[in-house]
């Protein structure tokens, strides 16, 4: 049976991939680096190993031994980790975060696959397996959404853009054609909590689109339940996903509880 790594982080998506690549006949090797991962992804994996995310070379001797010649990184893993002082670097870690030009998400994460090349191990397409989870263009709720914000929409969208470009984050927090906030290190989740507060608890639109530059083998940007429930906790009323490029997590749970709070959801 060909066997597939997966490394996985918090989130739905590494669950969603174990069982979608097992029912394709593949073994799914899966790493978990965090100890937040999802209760059942254990089950869902075929063989399954949890190892710090910091401890780079036992993840790798892992790997060898399994004979995983090819891995997949999915779920959430926020860089603000390697800043809290509560995960542990081992020597080799240290050495590769010490040998780059600066600490963007990119570097870090185009460094780690060329760290796992060198040991013969090919990272993949984030999406090769979940191509079901890119939503095409058009609302996906029953609320259609108002002109105001179609118009935020369309600012958002270009805002997500500029700031992918510059490698900061994924998402933007609008109203009016202003910007409340800009996703950075502190993750989606934060930035709409604190964008929605700056829009006055009410009528802010979440933009999510990819980096013009994005690398699909990793941080291809996501959304779901928990996106739509700090968007209830925010106060925001719509959500714009760029078409193609966005992960949408758990869909039918995602457009329900939009729906049960009067928020659209549009792919543009």
């Amino acid at each position: 049976m060909q066997k597939i790594g997966l490394l996985a982080g918090v989130g739905r998506l590494p669950v969603d991939f174990a069982f979608c690549a097992r029912n394709l006949g593949l073994s799914v090797v899966t790493i978990a680096v965090l100890p937040t991962v999802e209760s059942d992804l254990a089950e869902a994996s075929s063989v399954y190993h949890q190892i710090g995310v910091g401890q780079l070379q036992l993840l790798i001797d892992t790997l060898r031994q399994e004979e995983v010649s090819q891995v997949t990184m999915l779920g959430k893993v926020t860089k603000e980790l390697l800043f809290s002082g509560n995960v542990e670097l081992d020597g080799r870690f240290q050495q590769l975060l010490a040998s780059l030009p600066d600490q963007k998400d990119d570097t870090i994460l185009l460094a780690l696959v060329k760290e796992l090349a060198q040991e013969g191990i090919q990272v993949a397409d984030q999406t090769a397996l979940l191509k079901m989870l890119l939503p095409q263009p058009g609302v996906l709720t029953k609320r259609q959404p108002t002109e105001g914000e179609l118009a935020d929409m369309d600012f958002g969208l270009s805002m997500a853009r500029e700031i992918g470009a510059l490698d900061i984050g994924q998402t933007v927090v609008v109203k009016d054609r202003a910007v409340m906030a800009v996703e950075a290190i502190e993750g989606t989740d934060a930035c709409i909590r604190r964008g929605g507060a700056l829009a006055g608890g009410s009528g802010a639109v979440v933009a999510k689109a990819a980096k013009p530059q994005q690398d699909q083998r990793f941080d291809m940007p996501g959304a779901g339940p928990a996106t739509i429930r700090s968007m209830i906790e925010a106060g925001a009323s719509a959500l714009v996903l760029e078409a193609g490029k966005t992960l949408l997590v758990d869909r039918a749970e995602a457009i329900a509880l939009a729906d049960a709070h009067n928020i659209t959801i549009v792919v543009k």
